[in-house]
């Protein structure tokens, strides 16, 4: 029997906390996890030009695409501070073709072999498969073959088109999006899913998005974790929407908890929240502390306050509120305990 996930919305935000810290417990412990990962944001170039982005270039001027040097340059002061992760993810910029990708790929992993590339969000998959008249499969194959080792789960936004018509027109539709995870996962490709809310979306959005991935979970197994976090809009088309308050990120991040019995690892979002709310998260339903975030452009944007987190600061949040901390890899394999 299908239960009513709507009314979950309903609920005291101490009723969901209740609900999702259980769920979270009996599924993982309590062991809260974190990795050391940096993204780099290698061109503001786009032709998405979506209403919720403040990174993309507004005008010529203002564009920039790192050359390989660059980035590798970039990987290597990361890797010194212990980042086993690297996310490469960008505008849809049409001057880079599948085989600057391939090519530094390729340079990346043979100067630094020991880093898991978890790059490349399904937009990204998208418009290079149309640039090149590729079908996804033969886009990600390449690409895997070149290094990529899992995909973010960028784009991701709310997967309902309606809303995606108004934030986003020329960025892929939600079917796209999903059949980019569908076909990773059939490659062997493991990706993360996210959800960005707090913008023109209705509870009704985010219960279709959960059920959504849940679905594609159900039939493929191959996410590896879910990250809801908040829009932040500043200096985007959207400055005049109200930030989302930190009631309404914990509960859509216990009701995610609750829908999605399918994820094991459900991330809590410090660099969006912020560490006191992040900590919070910890008893509504999220088991993964996310990333060091060694390097970022695109919230820095907003113009939010930014700094990295070290091992250091994540270790004594999580424990400052009783849990256990370990720091893992990109699978979720247990690296370090503190």
């Amino acid at each position: 029997m299908s239960m009513d996930y709507s009314k979950l919305f309903d609920l005291s935000l101490p009723e969901l906390g209740r609900i999702a810290n259980r769920i979270t417990l009996e599924k993982c412990g309590d062991l809260v996890t974190f990795v050391a990962d940096a993204t780099i944001n290698y061109t503001n170039v786009c032709t998405s030009k979506c209403k919720f982005c403040a990174f993309y270039a507004k005008n010529k001027e203002n564009e920039f695409t790192l050359n390989h040097e660059e980035i590798l340059r970039r990987v290597g002061s990361v890797v010194k501070l212990g980042a086993t992760q690297i996310m490469l993810q960008g505008g849809l910029n049409p001057e880079l073709r599948l085989e600057w990708f391939e090519e530094l790929f390729r340079k990346i992993k043979l100067s630094f072999p020991q880093i898991h590339l978890h790059s490349l969000s399904p937009p990204e998959i998208v418009f290079l498969s149309e640039l090149e008249g590729l079908s996804y499969r033969e886009t990600l194959l390449r690409l895997k073959r070149s290094g990529l080792d899992s995909l973010p789960g960028g784009g991701a936004e709310i997967l309902v088109d309606r809303i995606r018509r108004h934030l986003s027109p020329r960025k892929c539709s939600a079917e796209e999006w999903l059949r980019v995870m569908k076909t990773a996962h059939e490659l062997g490709i493991p990706t993360t899913a996210t959800m960005v809310f707090g913008h023109v979306e209705s509870y009704e959005d985010i219960l279709e998005h959960l059920l959504k991935i849940k679905e594609l979970q159900n039939a493929t197994k191959g996410f590896t974790a879910f990250i809801p976090w908040t829009f932040h809009p500043g200096n985007t088309e959207l400055e005049f929407i109200e930030r989302a308050s930190a009631t309404k990120y914990l509960k859509v991040l216990a009701i995610s908890r609750i829908v999605l019995d399918n994820f094991r690892n459900i991330q809590a979002s410090w660099l969006s929240q912020g560490f006191e709310v992040a900590k919070l998260a910890l008893f509504f339903g999220a088991n993964d502390f996310g990333g060091t975030m060694f390097e970022e452009s695109v919230i820095r944007a907003t113009g939010k306050d930014f700094k990295p987190a070290s091992f250091e600061e994540i270790i004594n949040a999580v424990k400052s509120v009783g849990r256990r901390v370990a720091r893992r890899d990109t699978y979720y394999r247990i690296l370090e305990f503190y």
